[in-house]
């Protein structure tokens, strides 16, 4: 997307990722809630939480679930990411960032200008791009394939 996100976008994606973080997490293990919103451009919104298995391993995080939901139903092309996490229960007290993982992972499927919002409300939120987040992505040289390689703004750029 590139452009600037309106208020009202800001705003849709601050509530699902809180609302997802409240309704569809499941930290197990941490109990560490995360929620996470993704907006794609023809105006879809898929929202997640993390999910926690004893084995750790199988775990996933609410960024991915979300970005797995939606490449699943066919979006591929992506506006925004909005992500809140902490204790619960509980309202998110810090802002948080996608892990590493989710970063990588992102990047493959998203443009490094998307922005991503790090949300305590919908009120207070901190905004990134996903390349500022991860500035040195790993890439094949030949990954610029949209159909299972990095999203085509990487094209050129290894």
């Amino acid at each position: 997307m590139g452009a600037e996100l309106s208020a009202y976008s800001q705003t849709r994606l601050a509530v699902a990722c809180l609302e997802a973080r409240r309704t569809r997490s499941r930290p197990v293990l941490s109990g560490y809630g995360v929620g996470a919103a993704l907006l794609t451009e023809d105006g879809r919104l898929f929202s997640a939480g993390n999910i926690e298995c004893y084995g750790q391993t199988p775990s996933i995080c609410a960024e991915r679930v979300a970005l797995f939901k939606a490449l699943s139903e066919g979006a591929d092309r992506f506006a925004a990411l909005a992500v809140c996490g902490g204790p619960l229960p509980g309202e998110p007290e810090t802002f948080c960032t996608p892990c590493g993982v989710c970063r990588q992972v992102l990047m493959q499927f998203c443009s490094p200008d998307m922005p991503v919002l790090s949300v305590l409300a919908p009120d207070s939120i901190r905004i990134w791009r996903l390349g500022d987040l991860l500035p040195e992505c790993w890439a094949p040289p030949a990954s610029t394939n949209r159909t299972g390689g990095y999203h085509e703004s990487h094209k050129g750029t290894y």
